[in-house]
């Protein structure tokens, strides 16, 4: 057993390596509407749940866990640990969380959608919607920034940006500042020659889309994604505060006390690479319209499935391959498209069969990353046991 949870936080500095790297409980089963009353759980509901259990149960491991898998109409959530370590409640899909750069994958959204209204183009530049920025950059595309070839210097790699968190790490701040940060360095390389994940791109990809409406993003968000698909329960806040019920996510050190960070920084931080709020339902939702492709024509979803090859180290299920703002995961078992994330507090996973058809989202209330190999290698393992029942005929 951990200690009980401290409520005052360690230090800023640990919390802001933190936000760099973005860059015996209660547990069970919980049935889908589509289940049958009384219908027991079977022994692959079983085995997955073990796993589950098994991931929160170490030292090391996270305080809670909750997977929301769809084939077809038929929904089950699985569940270890706590939501809230306080009340020792069990996470629920309604809770609500910090998608992490997940919210990559709707800021992508909303540019590609306006790339079928005609607003814009995969082949516009920084030089063409966002002249202000340094020219240095002028000749990177829409397409870069999408697919992470765009040589953009990293805002949150940088020593003033990592400085201003420290000093005040709930600070909400003007996101459209974001790149100033870095505004004085040039490319890291020449567009589109290498992949590089870079939280600055989404940062231009949202101010491309503002550019071309003269809207501001949250809108073209509400009003592209939101509205379309009935998320209710998704936002983009800006200030460190999340709508009740939510999925606490917590800092520690194993065998050490739990830190509540849900609320302990500012979602304004990351805006459009990191900012969005959601519920495992809500992001289930998403995630089976936008990977299956049902928010955007033919012609596009072409474009945005011209596959190359992505990073080596990567908190998602077997390899994965970079399209415009969507992953492609090929695991043991099949093949899913989606999109993963990491920020203090919350390790994310939301991926769906290329036509949409089945879902998964998995969701830890810690953050897993390279920092922490053994867990991610073991959260690997497990997201890519649920990625096979996902795709189980």
């Amino acid at each position: 057993m951990r200690a009980a949870p401290a409520r005052p936080f360690r230090t800023r500095r640990r919390l802001t390596a933190a936000l760099v790297a973005a860059g015996a409980c209660a547990a069970g089963l919980i049935a889908g509407p589509a289940q049958a009353e009384g219908q027991r759980p079977d022994s692959r509901d079983r085995e997955l749940h073990k796993a589950l259990e098994e991931l929160v149960g170490p030292p090391d491991g996270p305080p809670g866990a909750i997977a929301l898998l769809q084939r077809g109409r038929d929904v089950k959530v699985y569940r270890a640990g706590v939501a809230d370590a306080d009340s020792g409640r069990p996470p629920r899909p309604g809770d609500h969380m910090r998608v992490a750069s997940i919210a990559k994958a709707y800021s992508g959204a909303v540019a590609l959608r306006l790339v079928d209204r005609g607003k814009l183009r995969l082949d516009d530049t920084i030089g063409k919607r966002l002249p202000h920025l340094p020219k240095a950059w002028h000749k990177v595309t829409l397409r870069h920034l999408l697919q992470h070839t765009s040589g953009l210097p990293d805002f949150t790699e940088d020593p003033d940006f990592q400085e201003a968190v420290a000093a005040d790490p709930r600070r909400e701040v003007d996101p459209h500042t974001l790149l100033d940060f870095v505004a004085d360095k040039p490319l890291l390389f020449k567009p589109g020659s290498r992949y590089r994940y870079d939280n600055s791109d989404n940062i231009a990809v949202a101010l491309m889309a503002e550019a071309a409406t003269g809207r501001p993003y949250e809108e073209l968000l509400r009003q592209l994604v939101h509205r379309p698909l009935g998320l209710r329960n998704t936002s983009l806040p800006r200030w460190h505060l999340l709508p009740r019920p939510y999925l606490h996510g917590y800092e520690f050190e194993p065998e050490g006390p739990l830190e509540d960070v849900s609320t302990a920084f500012s979602a304004s931080l990351f805006w459009a690479s990191g900012g969005v709020v959601s519920t495992p339902n809500d992001l289930n939702v998403f995630m089976r319209a936008y990977a299956g492709g049902r928010l955007l024509s033919k012609e596009t979803r072409e474009q945005q499935t011209k596959w190359i090859n992505g990073s080596s180290v990567n908190p998602g299920p077997g390899r994965n391959q970079a399209g415009l703002a969507l992953f492609k995961y090929t695991t043991r078992c099949g093949v899913v498209y989606g999109h993963t994330g990491t920020i203090p507090g919350y390790t994310q996973l939301a991926a769906a069969t290329p036509d949409g058809k089945r879902s998964l989202t998995f969701t830890l209330n810690t953050q897993v990353s390279p920092q922490t190999p053994e867990l991610l290698a073991r959260m690997r393992e497990v997201q890519e046991d649920f990625v096979c029942e996902l795709l189980r005929h």
